[in-house]
Protein backbone atom coordinates (compact mmCIF):
# COMPACT_ATOMS: atom_id res chain seq x y z
CA UNK A 1 0.00 0.00 0.00
CA UNK A 2 1.50 3.64 -0.85
CA UNK A 3 1.07 5.88 1.78
CA UNK A 4 0.49 10.01 1.17
CA UNK A 5 3.74 11.40 3.15
CA UNK A 6 2.80 14.85 1.77
CA UNK A 7 -0.29 14.76 3.53
CA UNK A 8 0.88 13.85 7.25
CA UNK A 9 3.83 16.98 6.41
CA UNK A 10 2.99 20.12 7.81
CA UNK A 11 4.81 23.57 8.48
CA UNK A 12 4.75 25.91 11.61
CA UNK A 13 2.68 29.24 10.97
CA UNK A 14 4.49 32.42 11.14
CA UNK A 15 3.83 34.00 14.59
CA UNK A 16 3.59 37.50 14.31
CA UNK A 17 3.21 39.82 18.07
CA UNK A 18 0.62 42.14 18.39
CA UNK A 19 2.46 44.83 17.54
CA UNK A 20 0.93 47.01 14.72
CA UNK A 21 3.14 47.58 11.97
CA UNK A 22 2.01 50.99 11.16
CA UNK A 23 3.12 51.61 15.07
CA UNK A 24 6.44 49.93 14.59
CA UNK A 25 7.41 51.88 10.85
CA UNK A 26 6.31 55.44 12.98
CA UNK A 27 9.18 54.36 16.09
CA UNK A 28 11.05 53.45 13.32
CA UNK A 29 10.67 56.96 11.59
CA UNK A 30 11.41 58.53 15.23
CA UNK A 31 14.62 56.80 16.14
CA UNK A 32 15.66 57.88 12.09
CA UNK A 33 14.75 61.49 12.80
CA UNK A 34 16.61 61.67 16.25
CA UNK A 35 19.54 60.53 14.33
CA UNK A 36 19.94 62.64 11.66
CA UNK A 37 19.15 66.06 13.97
CA UNK A 38 21.75 64.79 16.91
CA UNK A 39 24.45 63.24 14.45
CA UNK A 40 24.47 59.57 16.75
CA UNK A 41 21.61 56.96 17.53
CA UNK A 42 20.29 58.17 20.67
CA UNK A 43 17.82 55.46 23.09
CA UNK A 44 15.73 56.02 26.11
CA UNK A 45 14.63 53.54 28.15
CA UNK A 46 13.60 53.25 32.13
CA UNK A 47 16.31 52.18 34.34
CA UNK A 48 15.56 48.91 36.50
CA UNK A 49 15.32 49.01 40.59
CA UNK A 50 18.72 46.77 40.59
CA UNK A 51 20.44 49.00 38.12
CA UNK A 52 19.52 52.12 39.74
CA UNK A 53 20.53 51.63 43.16
CA UNK A 54 23.88 53.44 42.51
CA UNK A 55 21.59 56.66 40.90
CA UNK A 56 20.73 57.03 44.74
CA UNK A 57 23.80 59.69 45.39
CA UNK A 58 21.92 62.21 42.91
CA UNK A 59 18.94 61.87 45.03
CA UNK A 60 19.94 61.30 48.66
CA UNK A 61 23.38 63.59 48.27
CA UNK A 62 25.53 61.09 49.36
CA UNK A 63 28.66 62.24 51.00
CA UNK A 64 32.02 61.82 49.62
CA UNK A 65 33.06 59.17 52.31
CA UNK A 66 29.86 57.22 50.79
CA UNK A 67 32.55 56.69 48.11
CA UNK A 68 36.02 56.48 50.26
CA UNK A 69 38.82 55.00 47.95
CA UNK A 70 40.13 52.59 50.60
CA UNK A 71 44.37 51.71 51.83
CA UNK A 72 43.01 48.31 50.19
CA UNK A 73 41.85 49.42 46.72
CA UNK A 74 45.26 51.46 46.29
CA UNK A 75 47.30 48.83 47.40
CA UNK A 76 45.69 46.06 44.95
CA UNK A 77 45.85 48.24 42.22
CA UNK A 78 49.52 49.24 42.57
CA UNK A 79 50.36 45.77 42.68
CA UNK A 80 48.24 44.97 39.49
CA UNK A 81 49.96 48.05 37.67
CA UNK A 82 53.76 46.44 39.16
CA UNK A 83 53.22 42.73 37.65
CA UNK A 84 51.80 44.05 34.40
CA UNK A 85 54.87 46.22 34.49
CA UNK A 86 57.37 43.16 34.68
CA UNK A 87 55.39 41.30 32.14
CA UNK A 88 55.01 43.36 29.08
CA UNK A 89 57.75 46.01 27.93
CA UNK A 90 56.05 49.58 27.02
CA UNK A 91 56.23 49.00 23.33
CA UNK A 92 54.72 45.67 23.53
CA UNK A 93 51.41 47.99 24.97
CA UNK A 94 51.23 50.40 23.04
CA UNK A 95 51.47 47.68 20.12
CA UNK A 96 48.42 45.79 21.31
CA UNK A 97 46.88 49.08 22.74
CA UNK A 98 46.91 50.45 18.92
CA UNK A 99 45.65 46.86 17.70
CA UNK A 100 42.92 46.96 20.06
CA UNK A 101 41.79 50.53 19.08
CA UNK A 102 41.98 49.93 15.00
CA UNK A 103 39.13 46.85 15.57
CA UNK A 104 36.85 49.32 17.64
CA UNK A 105 34.70 51.31 15.71
CA UNK A 106 31.97 53.00 17.90
CA UNK A 107 31.33 53.25 21.78
CA UNK A 108 28.12 52.70 23.89
CA UNK A 109 27.54 55.50 26.65
CA UNK A 110 24.67 55.27 28.76
CA UNK A 111 23.76 58.14 31.16
CA UNK A 112 21.33 57.33 33.75
CA UNK A 113 19.53 60.05 35.38
CA UNK A 114 18.18 60.64 39.11
CA UNK A 115 14.73 59.86 37.94
CA UNK A 116 15.61 56.43 37.10
CA UNK A 117 15.73 56.76 32.97
CA UNK A 118 18.72 56.44 30.95
CA UNK A 119 19.87 57.65 27.51
CA UNK A 120 21.57 55.56 25.47
CA UNK A 121 24.09 57.32 22.79
CA UNK A 122 26.67 55.62 20.67
CA UNK A 123 30.11 57.84 19.78
CA UNK A 124 33.33 56.82 17.69
CA UNK A 125 36.11 55.94 20.47
CA UNK A 126 38.06 59.20 18.84
CA UNK A 127 35.24 61.16 19.59
CA UNK A 128 36.16 63.35 23.12
CA UNK A 129 34.06 63.73 26.15
CA UNK A 130 32.96 67.04 25.10
CA UNK A 131 30.75 65.44 22.56
CA UNK A 132 28.85 63.99 25.22
CA UNK A 133 28.43 66.96 27.24
CA UNK A 134 27.51 68.75 24.17
CA UNK A 135 24.79 66.29 23.60
CA UNK A 136 23.60 66.60 26.80
CA UNK A 137 23.29 70.15 26.41
CA UNK A 138 21.10 69.78 23.55
CA UNK A 139 18.50 66.89 25.37
CA UNK A 140 17.95 67.81 28.94
CA UNK A 141 14.93 69.79 29.79
CA UNK A 142 17.18 72.58 31.85
CA UNK A 143 19.95 73.60 29.92
CA UNK A 144 20.53 76.83 31.38
CA UNK A 145 21.77 74.89 34.48
CA UNK A 146 24.44 74.20 35.66
CA UNK A 147 25.40 70.16 35.43
CA UNK A 148 28.40 67.47 35.58
CA UNK A 149 28.70 63.73 34.77
CA UNK A 150 30.45 61.56 36.95
CA UNK A 151 31.44 57.92 37.34
CA UNK A 152 31.01 55.61 40.33
CA UNK A 153 32.04 53.92 42.94
CA UNK A 154 33.91 55.82 43.88
CA UNK A 155 32.34 59.04 43.02
CA UNK A 156 34.73 60.86 40.49
CA UNK A 157 33.39 64.07 38.54
CA UNK A 158 34.71 63.76 35.08
CA UNK A 159 36.39 66.90 34.42
CA UNK A 160 38.57 66.32 31.49
CA UNK A 161 36.09 66.47 28.72
CA UNK A 162 39.03 67.10 26.20
CA UNK A 163 40.07 63.55 26.71
CA UNK A 164 38.94 60.87 23.73
CA UNK A 165 36.60 57.80 25.07
CA UNK A 166 39.17 55.19 24.46
CA UNK A 167 41.82 57.41 26.72
CA UNK A 168 39.03 57.73 29.19
CA UNK A 169 38.17 54.64 29.61
CA UNK A 170 35.08 54.46 28.35
CA UNK A 171 35.31 51.62 25.31
CA UNK A 172 33.56 49.68 24.33
CA UNK A 173 31.14 51.27 26.69
CA UNK A 174 30.65 52.86 29.87
CA UNK A 175 27.71 54.43 32.00
CA UNK A 176 28.02 57.62 33.49
CA UNK A 177 25.92 59.37 36.08
CA UNK A 178 24.13 62.74 35.47
CA UNK A 179 23.92 65.90 37.89
CA UNK A 180 23.23 69.32 37.91
CA UNK A 181 25.44 71.36 39.64
CA UNK A 182 23.47 73.59 41.97
CA UNK A 183 23.02 74.41 45.75
CA UNK A 184 21.36 72.24 47.52
CA UNK A 185 18.45 75.02 48.32
CA UNK A 186 18.41 76.18 45.08
CA UNK A 187 15.70 75.07 41.95
CA UNK A 188 14.56 72.15 43.87
CA UNK A 189 11.86 71.72 40.89
CA UNK A 190 15.21 70.69 38.75
CA UNK A 191 15.93 67.93 41.45
CA UNK A 192 13.05 66.08 40.98
CA UNK A 193 12.51 66.17 36.99
CA UNK A 194 12.09 65.32 34.69
CA UNK A 195 15.43 65.33 33.31
CA UNK A 196 15.41 64.90 29.72
CA UNK A 197 13.43 67.05 27.22
CA UNK A 198 9.48 65.73 26.29
CA UNK A 199 11.09 65.44 22.46
CA UNK A 200 13.48 63.04 23.77
CA UNK A 201 11.19 61.35 26.35
CA UNK A 202 9.00 60.23 23.11
CA UNK A 203 11.87 57.93 22.15
CA UNK A 204 11.18 55.75 25.06
CA UNK A 205 11.24 52.15 24.39
CA UNK A 206 10.52 52.52 20.63
CA UNK A 207 13.66 50.45 19.69
CA UNK A 208 11.46 47.58 21.08
CA UNK A 209 8.43 48.35 18.92
CA UNK A 210 10.79 48.18 15.68
CA UNK A 211 11.93 44.52 16.68
CA UNK A 212 8.94 43.04 18.32
CA UNK A 213 7.21 43.96 15.12
CA UNK A 214 9.48 41.73 12.78
CA UNK A 215 7.89 38.41 11.81
CA UNK A 216 9.53 35.55 13.18
CA UNK A 217 9.50 32.37 11.18
CA UNK A 218 10.37 28.97 13.00
CA UNK A 219 11.66 26.16 11.26
CA UNK A 220 9.40 23.60 9.24
CA UNK A 221 8.24 20.81 11.71
CA UNK A 222 10.50 17.36 10.49
CA UNK A 223 8.78 13.99 9.88
CA UNK A 224 10.98 10.86 10.67
CA UNK A 225 11.26 8.75 7.31
CA UNK A 226 8.94 6.32 7.85
CA UNK A 227 11.51 3.00 7.78
CA UNK A 228 11.16 0.55 4.48
CA UNK A 229 8.94 -2.59 4.95
CA UNK A 230 10.53 -5.54 5.67
CA UNK A 231 10.32 -8.04 2.94
CA UNK A 232 10.32 -11.74 4.68
CA UNK A 233 12.62 -13.90 2.42
CA UNK A 234 11.11 -17.18 1.29
CA UNK A 235 12.56 -19.79 2.54
CA UNK A 236 13.58 -22.44 -0.55
CA UNK A 237 11.27 -25.22 -0.95
CA UNK A 238 11.97 -28.26 0.43
CA UNK A 239 13.49 -31.08 -2.83
CA UNK A 240 11.89 -34.00 -2.71
CA UNK A 241 14.24 -37.03 -2.82
CA UNK A 242 14.34 -38.31 -6.44
CA UNK A 243 14.73 -42.09 -6.78
CA UNK A 244 18.21 -43.13 -9.14
CA UNK A 245 17.68 -44.82 -12.50
CA UNK A 246 19.64 -48.04 -11.86
CA UNK A 247 18.01 -48.69 -8.69
CA UNK A 248 15.52 -51.20 -8.85
CA UNK A 249 13.19 -52.52 -6.65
Amino acid sequence: MIVDVSSQFSLKRRRFTNIDPMEAEEAKAKLTAAKEKFGREIRVFETSAASSSQTEESVTEETDEFFEFTAEDYYRIMNAKKEDKVLKTRKLKEAEQAARRSRITKTVIRVRFPDNHTLEATFHPSETVQSLVDLLTKVVARPELPFYIYTTPPKKQIKDTSQDFYSAGFVPGAIVYFSYNIPKDGASDAKSGPFLQEEIMSLKGLELLTKHAEPVESAPETIPEASPPVVQEKKPAEKKPVKPKWLKL
